[in-house]
């Protein structure tokens, strides 16, 4: 008997020696990798101060560095992608949360989505006015709740309800969105007794976002905005849309939008990437510039996406001058960017 038990150990030992070497090589292997954006336009790079600019990429950078610590450390794609997004929210630099730029009527009304890649569930509110930060209101909407989307009152109730940090709509005014809500009024007035004044492309802008994919191999993507300058009171762009602004799939890959949201909803351009990665074989740069480059060019439409495929390739593509952007991932290759010459 103790012959037998000393060739099973001499037997075994080695089999049990090489699976925990492959489950670690397996673990070691799997990459992660997390996007930002914070909204595109046409910008000219001589109307950004450098001391703008730097404020600008020292708040990439500074949520990219609590990404990175939060993915290396095994930290779930939803739970990095929320709290990615909070820095931006909470930042008055993006037209998000506290940098949400005037409706029509002077007010600030907020959209934010998430979704999970592995579950295919998402969650998504639309024109509130009194919660901190939207991207966990679109959190709590899609795991506390049997709906995909909540909208205006009724959102920033459920979101009370369930927990969430609420502020007075003043905590959103921002002195600088609200010149240029005055000069939107102005040229707008000026407008209608037929003087000639050029829109402004960046005024449609603006928007965060994130997409992650962590150690499990899971992908998660969430956007935030504030939406147009001078929209009309209760305007949907695209952010809050599952398929058109925001997107994840462990099966192809994650997307995030910003841009003029009619024609990324018109083109629901989220998903289409993702289909096409999925159902064409293409690869997701080959996707995304197919998408922005492509049909949204010939419809003069304005804007970029940021999105990880299921290998952890990054891709960040827009069809502006500029898109507020940066990446990490677990190759040690990051940065952070503006203009497109960059």
């Amino acid at each position: 008997m103790q012959l037998i038990r000393l060739f099973i150990r001499r037997l075994l030992f080695p089999i049990i020696i090489f699976g925990y070497l492959t489950v670690g090589m397996t673990i070691a292997a799997q990459p992660y990798a997390l996007v930002i954006h914070g909204g595109s336009g046409n910008i000219d790079p001589q109307s950004v101060s450098e001391e703008r600019k730097e404020a600008y990429l020292g708040k990439m950078a500074e949520a990219l560095k609590v990404g990175e610590e939060m993915l290396k450390n095994g930290a779930a794609s939803l739970d990095v992608v929320e709290t990615v997004v909070k820095i931006m929210e909470d930042s008055p630099l993006f037209n998000a949360g506290k940098g949400a730029v005037f409706n029509i009527d002077g007010k600030n009304e907020l959209d934010a989505s998430i979704m999970c890649g592995a579950t295919h569930n998402a969650g998504s509110v639309a024109g509130l006015s009194t919660i901190k930060n939207p991207v966990s209101a679109a959190r709590k909407v899609m795991e506390e709740s049997p709906h995909v989307m909540l909208t205006g009152k009724s959102a920033d109730a459920f979101a009370y309800e369930h927990g969430l940090e609420m502020v007075d709509p003043g905590y959103f005014f921002d002195q600088i969105r609200w010149d240029q809500y005055r000069e939107y009024v102005r040229n707008t007035f000026n407008r209608d007794r037929g003087q000639s004044i050029p829109a402004d492309d960046d005024l449609k802008m603006g928007t965060v976002g994130a997409v992650a994919l962590d150690l499990e191999g899971n992908i998660a993507a969430a956007t935030s905005t504030g939406g147009m300058t001078g929209k009309y009171p209760g305007r949907v762009g695209d952010s809050p849309l599952i398929g058109a602004g925001n997107y994840a799939s462990n099966l192809s890959c994650g997307v995030s939008a910003t841009g003029h949201g009619e024609f990324f909803i018109r083109n629901m351009v989220a998903y289409d990437i993702a289909a096409r990665v999925l159902y064409k074989g293409q690869t997701l740069e080959e996707a995304a510039n197919e998408v922005i480059n492509g049909k949204l060019k010939e419809q003069n439409a304005n804007g970029g996406i940021i999105a990880i495929d299921k290998d952890g390739n990054v891709v960040m593509v827009f069809n502006t001058t500029a898109m507020f952007r940066g990446y990490i991932n677990s190759s040690g290759e990051k940065g952070a960017w503006i203009f497109r010459e960059e």
